[in-house]
């Protein structure tokens, strides 16, 4: 049950990143992203000490959220943002399908892959109103957003893999992922450079940004990832752009449409059934409670 809360928890911060995001869209996306990922971390430093880890461990995590990050970015600069975002809304139905092979000893069941199923089926709806325009020309960001995809739920599923680590650690991963992160924005000015038309405001948005979704967001997800049943957070994780199209309504102004009603009732329906017998599970996969 904690494990569901803490989801819950990281899913209901996630849901305000599209509001923070439109507050510093006109910033460079690199940019931001390793400010806010730098403040996230900075956050968890009196955790330090548990940032001394294996060096595998360590890659896995910086992987993960650098990796992430860095992919779906560029995907964005090479592909329409609609079908680059719903290709990225894959990974709570790859961390579903791929927690047999990744976590040996779980199996699917029927209400595992239906829940997923329906809730990338109610993302579908709420990302693109349901309405796409695949061009094949923009082939290369379409699979650079599967692969950012990919690498977060193998991130996901790695955490509950390697021998447990507390999840202190994961500021550890924040820092270093926001100062490569910084590192890539300032090669690419050096290239092509992009003027910073930053304003007071700006600092704020980027700190709520890094304490929030790209900070706390990732501390709860981790801690609920390691204690719980994947194959049932997965299904709940699709209920992110329901509350961040719902945040943009309520805070931002934004129209509630027939699409949002519709998809509203998917993305429920799917996590209900995804999470039905779920709400008792303990443990990782072998049973051990990591350190927290």
């Amino acid at each position: 049950m904690a494990s569901i809360g803490l989801a819950l928890c990281a899913i209901g911060i996630w849901s305000s990143l599209a509001l923070l995001g439109t507050k510093v869209a006109h910033l460079p996306p690199l940019f931001s992203v390793g400010v806010a990922l730098c403040v996230g971390g900075l956050a968890g430093a009196f955790r330090a000490r548990d940032w001394k880890l294996p060096l595998l461990t360590f890659a896995i995590g910086v992987g993960g959220i650098f990796g992430y990050h860095f992919l779906l970015f560029t995907a964005f600069r090479a592909a329409p943002a609609v079908e680059a975002n719903l290709l990225n809304y894959l990974w709570p139905l790859l961390i579903v399908v791929l927690s047999p092979i990744f976590l040996p000893g779980m199996r699917l069941g029927a209400r595992h892959i239906a829940g997923a199923l329906l809730g990338l089926s109610g993302a579908f709806i709420i990302v693109s109103g349901g309405r796409l325009s695949p061009d094949l020309s923009h082939l290369g960001g379409y699979l650079l957003a599967a692969a950012a995809a990919f690498v977060w739920a193998s991130y996901s599923l790695l955490t509950k893999r390697v021998a447990p680590f507390p999840t202190g650690a994961v500021g550890g991963f924040c820092l270093a992922s926001g100062m490569l992160s910084l590192a890539c924005f300032g090669l690419g000015n050096l290239a092509s450079p992009i003027p910073l038309n930053l304003f007071p405001a700006d600092w704020l948005f980027l700190a709520l940004l890094g304490l929030g979704p790209m900070g706390a967001a990732f501390y709860a997800w981790d801690a609920s990832i390691k204690r719980g049943d994947p194959r049932v957070i997965g299904s709940l994780a699709y209920i992110t752009p329901l509350l961040s199209t719902l945040n943009l309504v309520v805070l931002g102004g934004k129209p509630f449409t027939t699409a949002a009603g519709l998809a509203m009732g998917l993305i429920i329906s799917g996590a209900a059934i995804g999470s039905s017998g779920g709400w008792k599970a303990r443990g990782g996969a072998s049973g051990r409670r990591p350190p927290a």
